[in-house]
This record gives C-alpha cells, sequence and structure tokens, in this order.
C-alpha cells in the first residue's frame, strides 16, 4: 500500500510544474497544458484524500473537476482557434489588443 505522502508528493510536483509551466510560457496552448496540469494535481489529491474518508465525495468532487476541466479545454481551445484565425498567432504577447 502507498502511503499517503506520495500521493501528496506527486501532487505538489505537477502542481508546481503546472505553475511554472503557466507563468513562464507564452503559448496559449502551453498554458492551457499547465492548467490542465494544475487540475489532475487537484485531482489526485481529492482521490488519495478519499481512500482514508469512508464515503465517495472525494472521488464525486474529483470526477466534477475533470467534467469542468473537459468543459474548460473545449471552450480555451475555441477560444484559441478564433484568436488564431483574427491574429495569426497564438502567443500571449502578440493578443495585447484584446486589452482595449
Amino acid at each position: 500500500m502507498i502511503p499517503l505522502q506520495h500521493f501528496l508528493l506527486l501532487s505538489a510536483a505537477l502542481f508546481s510544474i503546472g505553475v511554472a509551466i503557466v507563468l513562464v510560457k507564452k503559448n496559449a496552448i502551453v498554458v492551457l497544458m499547465g492548467i490542465e496540469l494544475m487540475l489532475n494535481a487537484a485531482n489526485i489529491n481529492l482521490v488519495a484524500f478519499s481512500k482514508y474518508d469512508p464515503s465517495i465525495n472525494g472521488q464525486m468532487f474529483a470526477l466534477f473537476v475533470m467534467i469542468v476541466a473537459a468543459a474548460e479545454a473545449a471552450v480555451a481551445l475555441a477560444i484559441v482557434l478564433k484568436a488564431y484565425h483574427y491574429y495569426r498567432s497564438i502567443e500571449l504577447d502578440d493578443l495585447n489588443s484584446l486589452k482595449d
């Protein structure tokens, strides 16, 4: 049986990598991948903690997070495709005119 600490360390590492990707990278698709990595780190925590809880609330919440992540990815990819169609770039620095 794998102890809880290993799951927490894995989750912390994945979340840290996701935060680093979101903060450092300028490509919109890569930033979306970083966000998905952070959501998956949260899911690992939810499932790991639900193992020690007799109810399945953690697993159900993890399933909800996966559904929200899939919807977020679909909407974000649609926005990125539309931005690429208009600006011919998906670099976040090139999309500065969206602020106006």
